[in-house]
């Protein structure tokens, strides 16, 4: 979601630097360690961000109930970016230079953390990604450097494309595809471009690509185009929103194909928007299955539902990993200096993440498997999980 607002990115960097403010510092008199929740609280990725959020805020409420950290309590900033890219550099430059937070998690759209880097980079706050699979989240795309303060809790794009493509191929044995891509986002564009060369490597083939933008609403033309090309497979690495109508719209004309996606898949709202009869024969990767029978996971399945009245979807638990991965970070640096925060964040290894053992690499991502999601009757059901 590479739009005009990223000028407002400058803007805000410019701001900054005129203001002298280009330092995060915590305040160490202050009564409370800041940490800043920075999440699509509303717009078109709303499920998502209210999702990571709440991960987040239980997972803070847990320490401070178990006394904190440093002999203080946690508190937690809470920043909407409205889902859009320069709405996440505008919250971002309010959390480091305003609420003076020593570190951020949140955001799942690829767009928006790229934003958001941006300013965690000239601000030197850490910002830690809990759903933005883009490699371009953690390495500047001009420079191919690894950004020194951003870092993320979730796999990336080469590897959930890959999985997805050997997924179609070698497990539903269909080796010709149409991929339908949102052209208004990095993280829909980047799958799109993994999930191409993993599906043809294996001896695939991509019939056609065609593309739609966020917002839109009837995608039938486009649909009666790709009926015509007899494909065996449609990938549509987007957002649940789009992806809902586009399935229910595509069963609506007859295309009765299975239909693969990835993780912005999840979210209740998939089904309400699509239709659980519509949504059958689909099948999408993802961070975790709240089927994971394992005792942690269970654990805070049942205490999420209590806190909040729903089961947790992969962003709840990205969410909560996040945050915990950043409370980790802090005590072992024993600072609230937000450059020790950071060098302790590169040193995360075999941290005990509710989605898995999780270690920051050298680019700063995690290390993490692929989960296999069937959509049956309106529900999600686990198929298989990928280790890298």
């Amino acid at each position: 979601m590479r739009k005009s607002g990223f000028k407002l990115v400058v803007v805000s960097l410019v701001v900054l630097v005129l203001a002298g403010m280009l330092t995060g510092c915590g305040d160490s008199a202050s009564k409370d360690i800041k940490i800043g929740v920075l999440n699509e609280m509303t717009g078109g990725n709303a499920t998502m961000g209210t999702s990571s959020a709440n991960g987040a805020k239980m997972a803070i409420k847990e320490a401070n109930e178990k006394g904190g950290i440093l002999g203080k309590q946690i508190q937690a900033v809470i920043a909407d970016n409205k889902s859009e890219p320069s709405e996440s550099a505008n919250a971002m430059t309010k959390l480091a230079s305003q609420d003076k937070v020593v570190a951020v998690t949140g955001i799942f759209a690829s767009s928006n953390a790229i934003a958001t880097s941006s300013v965690a980079e000239a601000t030197k706050v850490p910002f830690v990604a809990v759903g933005a699979t883009n490699p371009k989240v953690t390495v500047d795309e001009a420079s191919g450097k690894v950004k020194n303060y951003t870092f993320r809790v979730c796999f990336i794009d080469p590897f959930q494309g890959t999985v997805g493509a050997n997924f179609a191929l070698n497990t539903l044995h269909l080796n010709k595809a149409v991929i339908l891509v949102d052209n208004s986002s990095d993280y829909s564009k980047g799958l799109s471009t993994f999930f191409k060369e993993a599906y043809i490597k294996g001896g695939g083939s991509i019939l056609a690509e065609e593309a739609y933008l966020q917002k839109d609403q009837d995608f039938k033309t486009i649909l009666t185009k790709i009926k015509a090309i007899n494909a065996e497979i449609i990938y549509i690495p987007g957002y649940y929103e789009e992806v809902g109508k586009i399935v229910k719209q595509a069963r609506e004309i007859g295309i009765t194909v299975p239909i693969l996606g990835g993780d912005g898949w999840d979210s209740p709202k998939l089904v309400e928007v699509g239709t659980s009869a519509a949504l059958n024969n689909t099948y999408f990767t993802n961070h975790y299955s709240v089927d994971d029978t394992s005792a942690t996971s269970q654990a805070f399945v049942e205490a999420y539902k209590k806190q909040y009245g729903q089961v947790p979807d992969a962003m709840a638990v990205l969410g909560y990993d996040a945050a915990n991965i950043i409370i980790d970070a802090i005590k072992r640096a024993n600072s609230l200096d937000p450059e020790k925060i950071r060098e302790a964040l590169a040193g995360t290894k075999d941290y005990p993440a509710i989605t898995g053992s999780t270690t920051l690499n050298a680019t700063h991502d995690a290390v993490k498997s692929v989960v296999i999601i069937e959509m049956k009757d309106g529900k999600q059901v686990f198929k298989a999980t990928v280790k890298p």
